[in-house]
């Protein structure tokens, strides 16, 4: 079976010559501390081997809670912000029919994302909607105390105990939290509910093949063997002791870190033309973001979904400042099969693409905006998946985890701690006068009053 590949050549030729090549002693180095456990943010190195430690047990365990749930559910919402959503998220809009929600006969229950905003309307809107609905939660979160997803899980609980008594609550109601301590694993045992563990070595944004992704992944339908088996595959080929030009995180790492040190590419933009992948990319810009924007430093992570976008910032990204580059993800094979229809009157000119298959339009159009943007000085790179499957995605979710890891090691971050995330949740708890932050409520509030 194939892997997924990456092809550098159209970004290399904005380096000096050797310029990737050169970054392989350090590569290596950095590989060595992540395998050693002698880089920055140690602690948190769970999930460098964790495909490979995933058990046939470990993913039955996960099965059959998720049949559990998929039985007595006609809805199920994954509760959970950040980390502890979006690579779900990204697994299942990749996989799914993008308007499965929209059909009345259904083979598997709707998945509903909540907890990741404060949004009024949006809640009310949600809890309006799962009225006389049977649903069940996924509840994820550490600590049970981070504001949104806290918030949201409340007005859950409360929900569904009312419309389906608290001893079928208790039923679809499963936490995926710490495994002692924390106000979600207190309520979790008060309550009774099923639970799994968020392993301690493990940080949310790399934590999709972990019970956090596995559980909505299976819920909503998807084969979480084939998505840990394509995750192995991926963990050896680009293990430690893989050639640095036949390791593609390796090679992907230095790529970045090349034209970011020596092109002054200070923004990296992911594309895709495949609209199923926009929220791989929302799931990508945590990870690297939150692993690499500090000490101030960092790639900036941007998206774009072609050739949707190319209607919006296509001229930016053309001619705008030349700090930019792209990764592009292309899905060499489609899973549907769809002809260009003929038209007589052919009023929009488009006969001439009369029996070709959309998929070769759309890959025309990304061979098209790759060599003008090229031509219009943006470096590009380009991964190529096969197939649109969980093996692939697997290897997709491995594929990133490690070249940030390697990433940020070559930039001189910890990439696993994400000491800025509490900033504004300082300020934002001394506003609302939460116990404990008098003395910052004081201040903020003096601040305010001086710059009104």
């Amino acid at each position: 079976m194939k892997n997924i590949s990456l092809d550098i050549s159209k970004a290399a030729q904005f380096l000096t010559p050797g310029a990737v090549e050169a970054y392989e002693p350090q590569v290596k180095k950095a590989q060595e501390a992540l395998e050693n456990g002698t880089c920055p943010g140690n602690d948190f190195l769970g999930w460098l081997h964790l495909p490979t430690s995933i058990t046939p047990e470990f993913i039955k365990e996960i099965q059959d809670c998720a049949d559990v749930l998929r039985t007595n559910c006609e809805v199920i919402v994954v509760a959970g912000i950040g980390g502890s959503y979006l690579g779900a998220r990204a697994v299942i809009e990749a996989l799914g029919n993008s308007f499965a929600w929209l059909q009345a006969d259904k083979s598997n229950p709707t998945i509903m994302f909540a907890g990741n905003n404060i949004g009024e309307d949006y809640l009310s809107e949600m809890t309006e909607y799962l009225k006389n609905k049977k649903f069940g939660v996924i509840n994820i979160s550490k600590s049970g105390t981070t504001t949104e997803t806290a918030l949201t899980f409340r007005l859950l609980k409360k929900q569904c105990e009312a419309q389906r008594g608290k001893e079928e609550a208790r039923k679809v109601i499963v936490a995926v939290t710490d495994a002692v301590k924390g106000a979600a694993r207190t309520c979790a045992d008060k309550e009774g509910y099923t639970t799994f563990v968020i392993p301690d070595n493990v940080g949310g944004r790399f934590s999709v093949l972990t019970p956090v992704g596995l559980l909505p992944i299976a819920c909503a339908g998807f084969d979480i063997t084939k998505l840990v088996n394509g995750a192995q595959d991926m963990e050896k080929a680009c293990g430690k002791d893989v050639p640095f030009n036949e390791n593609p995180a390796a090679i992907y790492a230095a790529t970045r870190n090349g034209l970011y040190a020596e092109g002054g590419k200070k923004i990296e933009i992911m594309v895709n033309y495949q609209p199923k992948l926009h929220f791989i990319s929302e799931w990508w810009k945590q990870l690297f973001g939150e692993s690499e924007g500090k000490d101030g430093k960092g790639i900036f992570p941007a998206s774009c979904d072609f050739t949707t976008d190319l209607h919006s910032m296509g001229q930016w990204i053309q001619e705008g400042e030349r700090t930019i580059f792209e990764t592009v993800i292309s899905i060499e094979t489609p899973n549907k099969h769809l002809l260009f229809p003929e038209d007589e009157e052919n009023l929009d000119g488009l006969n001439f693409l009369a029996g070709k298959r959309v998929d070769e339009v759309n890959k025309m159009a990304e061979l098209g905006t790759r060599l003008a943007h090229v031509d219009g000085g943006v470096p590009n790179m380009r991964i190529s998946v096969p197939e649109l499957n969980e093996y692939y995605i697997g290897q997709l979710i491995y594929f990133f985890e490690i070249a940030c890891g390697i990433s940020g090691n070559l930039l001189g971050v910890n990439p696993f701690n994400q000491p800025g995330v509490e900033a504004y949740k300082k300020n934002m708890f001394a506003l609302l006068d939460k116990p404990g932050y008098e003395a910052d409520s004081k201040a903020i509030k003096e601040r305010l009053a001086k710059e009104n």
